[in-house]
């Protein structure tokens, strides 16, 4: 015959003996001596809490009201900050071909709104990225007729003008250029002496590489030049 499982019991008796003693004891109290291992009820004291709006929410909430929206968290002052700059333009005979301010001896240059220095463009374009301002087109659009011809040290000035303005100072810079021809090895030393001194900086802080592209596409076929720039701005 099955016998009923029986459940476990809730408490625990400091001794045995003396919980047998005193269930047969009428006249004394059952649950003297006994131990509830039950957990205790969890408390029923209703808590005051204080809704909170996420910052989408509160950033409507406030244009609802009339308000500007503010950022969640403050402003910070960082102690370096990282850009990055890439620029390309078709090349095309009759312009002259330009590059950190030098003109280079080829058959084809830019074509540009500006003088197309490709190396002075990006360059300014990774300033700007860094002090997390808009890129060149949107502070020099090329629809505006003041700018036609205009050369790109007059970008590359204002950038380092922001540069100061922001508190920063170029603590490095790495550019590379790519072109299929013509070589610039020869010219090296004078762009990249004459990028130093637009930037204000040392020439030992101012890098500059020059790649091919392996005769692919139009950067290979000599239809086009390109030029990428990696700064970092250190805090004065």
């Amino acid at each position: 015959m099955a016998t009923a499982a029986v459940a476990p019991p809730l408490y625990a008796s400091s001794s045995s003996s003396s919980f047998s003693t005193k269930l047969g004891s009428p006249n004394k109290p059952l649950f003297n001596n006994i131990f509830f291992l039950r957990p205790p009820l969890p408390s029923t004291k209703l808590k005051t809490t204080t809704p909170r709006l996420s910052v989408s929410a509160a950033a409507t909430t406030a244009v609802e009201l009339g308000q500007a929206p503010q950022s969640s968290t403050p402003a910070k002052t960082l102690p370096f900050r990282v850009g990055h700059g890439f620029d390309l333009h078709r090349l095309e005979p009759g312009y002259p071909l330009i590059i950190g301010g030098i003109d280079i001896p080829h058959d084809r240059g830019c074509e540009a709104h500006s003088d197309g220095d490709v190396l002075l463009h990006c360059v300014v374009d990774a300033i700007l990225g860094a002090l997390g301002l808009p890129d060149i087109g949107q502070i020099f659009p090329d629809n505006d007729p003041k700018w036609k011809g205009a050369p790109s040290s007059v970008f590359i000035k204002e950038a380092v003008r922001l540069m100061h303005e922001a508190g920063y100072e170029l603590g490095n810079l790495d550019a590379t250029l790519i072109l299929q021809r013509p070589k610039v090895s020869p010219h090296k030393e004078a762009i990249k002496a004459n990028l130093s001194a637009l930037l204000g900086a040392d020439p030992a802080v101012v890098n500059l590489k020059a790649k091919t592209h392996e005769k692919v596409d139009s950067l290979g076929e000599n239809r086009s030049i390109a030029a990428h720039t990696v700064v970092l701005l250190m805090r004065k």
